[in-house]
């Protein structure tokens, strides 16, 4: 019974033997007399098949500095729906060479420390830990909350986890500003895998969705939010002004040295910080660039003001907001500067959306702060080989799953401070 508690075994499972092996310790068991067996797969009762291929043994929590392995039967079990399969066994996931509670302590530590140390202290590969980390997921995401309740404002965006436009398209909850959902590929398919593990009546009170202005986002978020408006992200509308600027700036230069106007040409030289900066963090030499270039070129000038005007549109705000952008428009469209005569036609198909964002403040500023953390587990995660163990890293890290230790249930032992490696913390007088 010490031994079966040691090893977190439950009642059902029989240690008939712990021998010693060079440096490791091998427990030898079985499971109860009477234990139906199991599909491995999905635990329908099967009838027995054969052997297999005999004993196998599984890597339990090393005790003390010596390494423990279970080692018990295999047998092959009939399962009417999967076949011949191994049967399941009570301490191990199907396919899993490791124990439930090595697998849960090696993911609450891959949470908090750096894969190698946790790969070192463990003694196992790098890419094991992705596969255990890929395992526990799993089981998270068939038997955990529902991660999906009560959702009601979603962001999506994609971000490039390899070279050769390899992407993950990634789905947050504005709620609480966690991951909620990632994929491979950035194409429909993927964005709809999401809505169809969503469910039609979840995706009918998605209420608001940030993105970036992708045809492939809206296609898709029409198509199965009915109730849902898109807000798009001002940070990509206000890049599409600033890149019209910069192609004015580019296109004043040229014609400024081709018809040899000195003067024009060393204003506009060395001026594209100078128009594209925030006017509050210019310098003092590009404060005289702008002021120069208000003298020299009116076009560029005007230009420099459509944008700035722009980028107050998103200034805290009312409905004065939306009509600041109507203006803007108008303005933008009759200023006989081709490049924004452009950008206010490639504006005006994404008008609702912007006056969806003017009305609810709601903007992907959430998820580019997220896809920057997650731009750090690409690079912490470039050991693992497959895209699934990249994508349940994420979901450990950046998800609402908190991990905790094999007999440990309260959160305070799930999560402590960042910046500290101490397993359990007592609670507070204030809480206790």
């Amino acid at each position: 019974m010490i031994w079966r508690r040691m090893l977190g075994l439950g009642p059902e499972t029989v240690v008939e033997k712990v021998v010693s092996e060079g440096e490791a310790l091998v427990a030898r068991v079985r499971p109860r007399r009477g234990v139906p067996l199991r599909c491995g797969r999905c635990g329908r009762r099967g009838l027995y098949l054969d052997a297999g291929e005999g004993r196998r043994r599984w890597r339990a929590l090393d005790a003390g500095s010596r390494q423990v392995f279970l080692e018990a039967e295999a047998p092959r079990v009939s399962c009417p729906e999967h076949g011949a399969t191994v049967a399941a066994v009570a301490w191990a996931r199907h396919k899993a060479r490791h124990t439930f509670e090595f697998e849960q302590t090696v993911t609450w530590l891959a949470r908090y420390c750096a894969k190698s140390m946790v790969a070192f202290l463990f003694r196992v590969a790098w890419e094991t830990i992705g596969a255990i980390v890929t395992r526990v997921m799993s089981d998270v995401d068939a038997l955990g909350a529902d991660r999906f309740d009560n959702v009601r404002r979603i962001g999506i965006d994609e971000v490039s986890y390899q070279k050769g436009h390899k992407y993950l398209v990634v789905v947050v909850n504005h709620a609480n500003g966690r991951l909620l959902w990632v994929g491979k590929g950035r194409t429909k398919k993927t964005l709809g895998e999401f809505f169809a593990a969503l469910g039609e009546e979840r995706c009918a009170r998605i209420a608001l969705v940030s993105a970036d202005g992708a045809d492939w986002i809206a296609d898709m978020v029409g198509l199965n939010c009915p109730n849902a408006k898109l807000c798009l992200d001002p940070f990509h509308a206000v890049k599409w002004v600033t890149e019209a600027l910069d192609a004015l700036r580019r296109r004043v230069a040229a014609e400024a040295r081709a018809a040899k106007d000195v003067t024009l040409l060393e204003m506009v030289s060395n001026s594209r910080w100078a128009v594209l900066k925030n006017p509050a963090r210019l310098t003092a030499n590009q404060k005289r660039k702008l002021a120069d270039i208000q003298k020299v070129n009116n076009p560029l000038y005007r230009g420099w003001l459509l944008k700035e005007q722009f980028r107050q549109i998103f200034a805290p705000g009312g409905a004065e907001r939306i009509q600041a952008l109507d203006e803007w428009l108008v303005w933008a469209s009759h200023s006989r500067i081709p490049e924004f005569v452009k950008v206010a036609r490639k504006i005006r198909p994404y008008y609702e959306d912007l006056a969806a964002t003017l009305t609810h403040g709601l903007s992907n500023a959430i998820v580019e702060g997220l896809n920057s953390r997650v731009r750090l587990l690409i690079a912490i995660a470039r050991g693992f080989r497959s895209a699934q163990a990249l994508m349940a890293l994420m979901q450990l890290h950046l998800g609402v799953y908190q991990p905790t230790l094999p007999g440990r249930s309260r959160p305070r032992a799930a999560a402590p401070p960042s910046g500290r490696l101490a397993t359990d913390y007592p609670p507070s007088p204030r809480t206790a």
